[in-house]
């Protein structure tokens, strides 16, 4: 699993002002990618997450639930770790907000989007 290319979305041309921003974690993105991008069965995509069908389903299901609400009610929506581990190890450039996977050693403690410094390691569960 990648984290996604995205730190969150916000409302474009309301004039309203922004409730609380909507907590997209990250297995809930992978659930959504795999279901509705992919165009994975809930069996398939529990088997690439490493869960049971049920559990997809469930996880799906929040994060269908949560992007309605973020649609119906003009929130923000933000993505947070939840509880994933990821296939490599990610880093975050916080100028950018670029997410990269470089092996450690070949890491010049530079982001390769924007050349910042300013970069730091994603701490997955």
């Amino acid at each position: 699993m990648a984290p996604p290319g995205f730190k969150g979305y916000r409302p474009y041309g309301t004039s309203k002002n922004l409730k609380n921003a909507v907590e997209l974690m990250y297995e809930e993105y992978e659930a959504l990618k795999l279901a509705d991008y992919d165009l994975l069965t809930h069996q398939d995509a529990s088997k690439i997450m490493g869960i049971s069908r049920p559990t997809f389903a469930r996880i799906y299901e929040n994060a269908r639930r949560k992007i309605a609400l973020a649609l119906v009610e003009t929130r923000e929506i933000i993505s947070i770790y939840g509880n994933v581990w990821m296939d490599k190890n990610w880093f975050v450039c916080n100028d950018c907000h670029a997410r990269f996977t470089i092996p450690a050693s070949f890491l010049d403690h530079s982001c390769p989007v924007c050349l910042s410094l300013k970069i730091e390691s994603l701490k997955i569960n």
